[in-house]
């Protein structure tokens, strides 16, 4: 699933050539994907104009001059192309012209991504997105050791929960972690705080340089203009189960928290783990 850097490299690369568009016409092929409602979606959608993107989160929102916003979250195969030629796609579920000639696609092969509008004053009631926690990139460093500390869940699991901190999935809390010396499955109240400092830090790096990077492609991302990101060429321990430590050259090992694979190293990330976490008996 996309996660923070690459929703923000997709927000980036759309602007230039959204923002300020008028949508002339709105062409639904998966009613699923706006919610079941297609008619009310064109009603709402066709005519107006783009006021701004932005992101929150690991959602795409589209500012509108009705008010509205476009909501896009792309879930695990959903990707927002932009074209200036475009011939319609089995896996195209929402197509916009625009009246530069561009048309803005909205495809998802596995259908569990979606594309909502939502009227003034309907995105902030909106549940998930009310619930949604602080900005990695944007919160202070206080605030987040004081998210954490004292907890009793694993460690990155606390990173994982959207309403915790947002934008944060498995590729970037195992190289978070990693940079910060932290076993994935140590419970949060076991760290101090300096430890969860230096955690903080090492999350903004890595988001930081994965921005920098275009994101991480591995199956299904790319950008806006169809580029596939960077920085999976520089993974220290994401999907690398049994090959040496970049540190220590120990073996990397994978466990499962929060029902995901992590990935770390068994000497560089020590610490107070519950037994029974510290193998990598799992698979990848």
């Amino acid at each position: 699933m996309p996660e923070l850097p690459e929703v923000e490299t997709v927000v980036r690369t759309l602007r230039p050539r959204l923002q300020g568009r008028r949508i002339l016409s709105v062409d639904v092929a998966a009613p699923a994907a706006v919610g079941g409602q297609a008619a009310a979606f064109v009603r709402a959608v066709a005519g107006t104009r783009v006021t701004g993107l932005r992101r929150r989160a690991k959602l795409v929102l589209i500012d509108l001059d009705s008010g509205g916003t476009l909501a896009v979250h792309l879930k695990m195969t959903g990707r927002l192309l932009i074209k200036s030629e475009h011939e319609p796609h089995r896996h195209d579920r929402v197509r916009l012209g625009l009246d530069s000639g561009d048309i803005l696609v909205f495809a998802d092969m596995r259908t569990f991504g979606s594309l909502r509008h939502f009227p003034p004053g309907g995105l902030e009631s909106w549940p998930f997105y009310r619930d949604l926690g602080p900005e990695p990139l944007g919160m202070a460093e206080a605030e987040f050791v004081d998210r954490l500390v004292g907890r009793n869940s694993a460690v990155k699991a606390l990173l994982l929960d959207q309403t915790v901190v947002v934008g944060i999935g498995n590729i970037y809390a195992d190289e978070s972690l990693f940079r910060a010396r932290i076993h994935p499955a140590a419970r949060a109240s076991s760290l101090t705080p300096a430890r969860l400092r230096r955690l903080f830090a090492a999350v903004q790096a890595v988001l930081t340089q994965a921005i920098a990077e275009n994101g991480s492609s591995i199956r299904d991302y790319l950008d806006a203009e169809g580029n596939a990101g960077g920085f999976q060429n520089s993974f220290k321990v994401y999907g690398k189960k049994g090959e040496p430590c970049p540190v220590c050259r120990a073996e990397l090992q994978a466990t499962k928290v929060a029902g995901r694979t992590s990935t770390f190293c068994p000497q560089c990330q020590k610490g107070e783990v519950p037994a029974g976490r510290k193998g990598g008996r799992s698979k990848r």
